[in-house]
């Protein structure tokens, strides 16, 4: 098949997931400005004509790459800039933006609303299409909208929070891989919570979160009164180990690659949790971690 030009060939993106684990792709592309996804209809029609399969990521690092070789198209988003209105409390932004970043800034501008995302691995893509949250502070408690291209006809529309249908770690856009978030906007007006949380996340960050090749906590909880990590401790997997991955003694539910660790040694002792959790409790351990397969 002819190969576009500007498609880089055999790329290891191994950095791009914080598990480290080996892998590659065939191809890859990445999106720095409006410009470029002008292109992304190019390569949209590309893998299709050429039945490969197309992967949008962004900066994040909750990905896990079940392959060593990834036999379609990458493509990253890296888009990035934002603004805040302290009049308004509006925050507009691009959706390669690290969220943590901007909770930083505006905690250290006196905007506290957004403390508790600062330190998460997420950008603001990953926020909206997973609705990320952290101690019951969800994305979608200040959603207003975002700017989304629909490749299937090439249309750019406006999402409104109705249209996203967020869940518990779910939206409209995880369930659409047609669907690019282009940028988001956010009311910071007033602080709106799942459930009220005084835990204090910057301490527990530093003194209670593991450290290392981790894309922290894997699994989600299964209801807010069962933690994941506590049932992993039940069924006596803290710190178990394959290879070289393991659960952390410092925290059950994040697991760890020690750098030597292969994606399949972090996928067996997921599957293992993952049974051990069920004959014991009958409870689903279901993955936060987006995992990527070759199928």
């Amino acid at each position: 098949m002819e190969i576009l030009e500007y498609l880089k060939k055999d790329v290891d993106i191994s950095g791009l997931s914080n598990f480290k684990t080996f892998a590659k792709t065939m191809f890859y592309y990445e999106i720095h400005n409006k410009q470029d996804i002008d292109k992304l209809s190019e390569i949209y029609n590309y893998s299709r004509q050429n039945n490969l399969q197309l992967l949008l990521i962004w900066w994040g690092t909750n990905l896990l790459f079940a392959f060593d070789y990834f036999n379609w198209i990458v493509v990253k988003n890296c888009l990035q800039w934002w603004d805040y209105d302290y009049e308004t409390n509006i925050l507009k932004s691009y959706t390669n933006e690290r969220i943590s970043y901007i909770a930083l800034e505006l905690y250290n501008s006196w905007q506290v609303l957004w403390k508790r995302f600062i330190w998460l691995p997420w950008s603001v893509w990953w926020a909206v299409f997973w609705n990320a949250g952290c101690f019951w502070l969800e994305t979608e408690n200040n959603f207003l909208s975002a700017e989304v291209l629909n490749m299937e006809n090439w249309k750019i529309i406006e999402l409104l929070k109705d249209d996203m249908m967020f869940d518990y770690r779910t939206s409209k856009i995880k369930e659409n891989n047609n669907l690019f978030i282009i940028s988001a906007k956010f009311d910071l007006s007033k602080l709106v919570e799942k459930y009220a949380s005084d835990v204090d996340n910057l301490h527990f960050r530093e003194f209670k979160q593991p450290k290392g090749n981790t894309c922290g906590s894997f699994f989600k909880n299964p209801s807010k009164e069962m933690s994941a990590w506590k049932l992993i401790e039940e069924v006596w997997l803290k710190w178990k180990k394959i290879g070289w991955a393991f659960f952390s003694e410092l925290h059950a539910n994040f697991l760890m690659n020690d750098w030597t660790a292969t994606y399949i040694d972090l996928l067996e002792l997921v599957e293992l949790a993952q049974n051990k959790v069920k004959n014991g409790f009958n409870v689903d351990l279901i993955p936060e971690v987006r995992i990527i397969t070759n199928k």
